[in-house]
């Protein structure tokens, strides 16, 4: 079964699928796949982390300039006759500080990013890593407190709907900027928007929000906003990428036999490695290779 990580799979779903053995996402997301139902019919499940990271961290870059610049309302006002002169001076993007909410593969390269930008990277996970050497925040309202502009790039799923709450904007501030490539349950909609329309924040770039793909409500202050219509998952060139390693995920699954009673996390690579103690073996059955890496 291939599905994304919004859409994901229910258990009363898996439970209609009597022979359903694999389940692959396409991307890194899996939050709404039923990992316990799938746990208990011996199911595997894998995700496509790696297929779309360079796409979804220059979106985010993109974002965050386009937030800060005002470069969305710029175009609008020079195609309604506006010139320079009648405009104020934008902010700058460089030298201000990143704080990177998740720094997981894409949050990695999002601070990467920011280097050639001469911006300072904080981060705030459930625990600090120990191979960056960005200063860590052990919760994202301090994380939020200390950057100018607060880049999600968490997975979604009930662990984390609504982290960037009214206090979290509030330690944003003002003169801060939000950019979410993450899921948009994890930013409290309608705090976001009042923050906006009450000047509590100055910007947002939202790649994604809770209602999609519903159009949002009037209430949403627009010139403080950059929304693309979730485009920061795929570029021409990398998008047919996903399905041919799907397929060879599952030949690599379905080659190798029928062992594994765990479920996984990996990457659709035609080169798999073993999973490790993530995926447990039958003691009838010899262990076998996995469809993707294990993480």
């Amino acid at each position: 079964m291939l599905t994304i990580g919004s859409t994901g799979l229910s258990a009363q779903e898996i439970g209609a699928l009597p022979a359903l053995q694999l389940v692959c996402a396409l991307g890194a997301g899996y939050e709404n796949i039923a990992l316990d139902a799938a746990r208990a019919r011996g199911i595997v499940v894998a995700n496509g982390a790696g297929t779309n990271d360079d796409c979804v961290a220059d979106h985010a870059f993109g974002l965050l300039i386009g937030a800060v610049r005002g470069l969305h309302r710029l175009d609008r006002q020079c195609r309604d006759g506006v010139w320079r002169d009648a405009i104020g001076l934008p902010p700058n993007v460089s030298g201000k500080r990143l704080g990177v909410f998740g720094l997981g593969t894409i949050g990695q390269k999002i601070a990467r990013r920011a280097a050639g930008f001469d911006m300072a990277v904080g981060y705030h996970n459930r625990r600090p890593r120990t191979d960056v050497d960005h200063r860590y925040f052990d919760s994202l309202m301090a994380l939020a407190d200390w950057c100018d502009v607060l880049v999600c790039a968490t997975p979604g799923g009930a662990g984390t709907r609504h982290a960037v709450n009214a206090a979290v904007l509030g330690a944003l501030g003002p003169k801060g900027y939000l950019v979410n490539i993450a899921r948009g349950s994890v930013v409290d909609t309608a705090a976001l928007a009042a923050a906006l329309r009450e000047g509590r924040l100055a910007g947002a770039g939202l790649d994604v929000y809770e209602s999609e793909p519903q159009p949002r409500k009037s209430s949403w202050t627009w010139t403080t906003c950059c929304s693309p219509p979730r485009r920061g998952l795929v570029a021409r060139g990398r998008a047919g990428e996903r399905g041919p390693l799907s397929r060879e995920c599952a030949r690599a699954f379905h080659g190798a036999g029928r062992s594994v009673s765990g479920v996984i996390r990996g990457q659709f690579r035609p080169c798999c490695r073993a999973p490790r103690a993530a995926a447990r073996h039958s003691p009838a059955a010899p262990p076998r290779r996995a469809p993707c890496a294990a993480s």
